[in-house]
């Protein structure tokens, strides 16, 4: 480690080697990029705060300077960011997507394409063993790295993929968690993608239900669910035009597809600034101009392809794809508006994607007596709060708290409730009242 600077906040640097095969522990090794924030009190609490990234795919840290890490909790703690084995700078599993201001079609084009991932898998072959590159491994990495720094104990702080390794870590060194702080649950018996299509149709319908009871919504848009299904029918029959305008550049024509239009508005439900502009977008494209979703399209894909896509199949392929079966497709798609595509494109792909064996434990839950805070956004359209609630059976010092938002909830309430979970060490005499003064943003209208 060595004194280095992030987003201008005095940090330190370094990397811990790691073997790629931690069962053989022969062979390539991979250099595990890590960044620390110190406490300012010195000597800091013994017990640091881990932050384990989203995706699969995201780099931890890339979140040290974000409003996402809330730096109060550093005044005590040493917050600490790895990136995970085929992330960020730890030997990344990145594939190039579809997409570039040379390709502006490919922006709306599925990501998931055989062609694509046969050619990253032949490239990454190079460089990595990709059936190492799983969960588990990944959380004993983890503890090497709290032993390479002498904390006997630590708190883990994860966001959506990133519950799901926490939970893992505490299934494989339980006695190393002090507490755990879970945002937008991915318990190990979520099967990634197969629920995508229940659970965005499930926020959609509360979003349409929600602006229906607001009047400024409502006078806006009095049809849109009408003009959300009347949309769907037109793509059905053929894509539509639209225009992207890229940076620095003219706009250019693109066609955007029934599942491209499907898969841009589950993705503006992610978040509560996009989400509060899917009605406006809806009616947009109902009048026949589709250039809000087509921009969204285009900023969704730059932005996921800071994920390390190999990685993401290295992980879900065995972890969550091998476990879905044939009758779990038509139950858990049928009446959606997304429907089996987004399934189907990733099966095709992990079909040549090299795959360790699943894990022993599969999808059964996780027990642990750490304290456990765990946190859900009533909007959320892939980790709703059931699957907090599920975790939350086998957690037997944990708490459920719900808020109204999307996926990952955040704000002032909900910062003051983690420093204080932290602080005590425990999730029951938590001061919460404070939840029922959250409210969601105003819709946009124009």
């Amino acid at each position: 480690m060595a004194p280095c600077a992030v987003a201008g906040i005095d940090a330190r640097c370094g990397s811990l080697t790691v073997p790629e095969n931690r069962t053989s522990r022969t062979g390539r090794t991979i250099a595990l990029n890590i960044v620390v924030l110190p406490a300012k009190k010195q000597p800091p609490a013994a017990d640091p705060i881990f932050y384990l990234a989203g995706g699969p795919g995201q780099g931890a840290t890339t979140l040290a300077p974000t409003g996402i890490v809330d730096l109060a909790l550093r005044e005590q703690h040493d917050l600490v960011f790895v990136d995970q084995r085929g992330t960020g700078q730890s030997n990344p599993l990145d594939c190039e997507l579809p997409g570039s201001p040379a390709n502006p079609q490919g922006y709306l084009d599925e990501v998931f394409q055989t062609t694509v991932f046969e050619r990253c898998r032949d490239l990454l072959a190079a460089k990595a063993d990709l059936t190492q590159y799983t969960t588990a491994a990944a959380a004993d990495d983890l503890d090497d790295v709290r032993a390479a720094f002498g904390y006997a104990r630590l708190n883990l702080s994860g966001g959506s993929y990133g519950t799901r390794m926490a939970l893992t870590y505490m299934r494989r060194h339980p006695e190393r968690v002090r507490g755990a702080v879970l945002n937008g649950v991915a318990p190990p018996s979520l099967r990634n993608p197969l629920y995508h299509a229940r659970e965005s149709q499930r926020a959609l319908d509360g979003l349409f239900d929600e602006c229906a009871a607001n009047p400024p919504c409502r006078a806006a848009f009095p049809r849109v669910r009408d003009e959300f299904q009347a949309v769907l029918t037109r793509l059905d029959r053929g894509p539509a035009r639209g225009s992207l305008s890229l940076p620095g550049a003219a706009p250019v024509p693109v066609t955007i597809s029934r599942y491209a239009f499907a898969e841009t508005i589950r993705r503006m439900l992610y978040y509560l600034g996009s989400s509060r502009q899917v009605p406006l977008a809806v009616h947009r494209a109902h009048q026949g101009d589709f250039s809000i979703v087509v921009q969204r399209a285009a900023e969704q894909r730059r932005s996921v392809t800071r994920l390390a896509h190999g990685m993401l199949l290295s992980t879900t392929c065995t972890e969550d794809v091998a476990r879905i079966r044939e009758d779990d497709i038509a139950a858990m798609t049928a009446a959606t508006f997304l429907g089996a595509d987004r399934v189907r494109q990733q099966q095709r792909v992990c079909g040549i994607w090299p795959q360790p064996e699943q894990p022993a434990e599969g999808g059964a839950p996780v027990h642990s007596e750490a304290p456990v805070l765990l946190l859900s956004g009533t909007l959320d359209p892939v980790t709703p709060p059931h699957w907090a609630d599920e975790a939350l059976r086998s957690l037997p010092n944990g708490r459920h708290i719900v808020v109204p938002g999307a996926h990952g909830v955040g704000g002032p309430c909900i910062a003051q409730i983690v420093r204080d979970f932290i602080q005590t060490g425990t999730a029951r005499d938590l001061r919460t009242a404070c939840t029922a003064e959250v409210r969601l943003p105003p819709f946009v209208i124009k």
